[in-house]
């Protein structure tokens, strides 16, 4: 048990005690059903493009994988794409609900979108990752993966007010063999 402080009324700081919470994750497509719950995930924009790859997995040249809690609630989304590389899954969209970062829950998609990659008899996954994003890629070198490359990208993105705009970055490729 651990505790942390928390501001109170009149200045007078509490100590409060936390205790770990274990909780079992599944690993599941993605459905349609799914994406109001997932607003945490992105833009109506976004989920619109997340909507899209949904219905492109059932055509099987992708999955659209939830890892989800006892509630079969996503906290965390991604997808996989069995074209853009050959001989490989490339992974992308990873999504983890913001309040649940840390907690293992990228751990379980990447391992999960893994077991799928290995299901389909490829032996190597991909993915980019932002040059902004080190928490993202210190995930993804822990789990093994090893840069290769490095490429722009960029897709459209809603701004605050809805409007549209074109992102773009720079990412670093990294591949595992599985």
């Amino acid at each position: 048990m651990t505790g942390i402080p928390l501001p109170m009324p009149g200045g007078v700081d509490t100590l409060v005690a936390m205790t770990e919470v274990t909780v079992t994750l599944s690993v599941r497509d993605l459905t349609e059903a799914d994406l109001p719950s997932c607003s945490w995930a992105g833009t109506r924009l976004h989920l619109t493009h997340v909507a899209a790859e949904v219905a492109r997995a059932r055509s099987g040249v992708g999955d659209y994988l939830a890892v989800c809690g006892p509630a079969d609630v996503p906290l965390g989304i991604g997808g996989i794409d069995y074209r853009e590389s050959p001989g490989a899954g490339t992974l992308w969209q990873l999504a983890v609900h913001p309040a649940l970062r840390s907690c293992g829950i990228g751990t379980t998609l990447v391992r999960g979108a893994e077991l799928r990659i290995r299901d389909r008899g490829l032996r190597r996954a991909e993915l980019g990752v932002e040059d902004d994003n080190p928490r993202a890629r210190a995930l993804y070198e822990r789990l093994g993966y090893v840069a290769y490359g490095r490429e722009p990208d960029s897709w459209d993105e809603e701004g605050p007010n809805g409007d549209i705009r074109r992102y773009e970055t720079m990412c670093t490729l990294l591949r595992k063999e599985l």
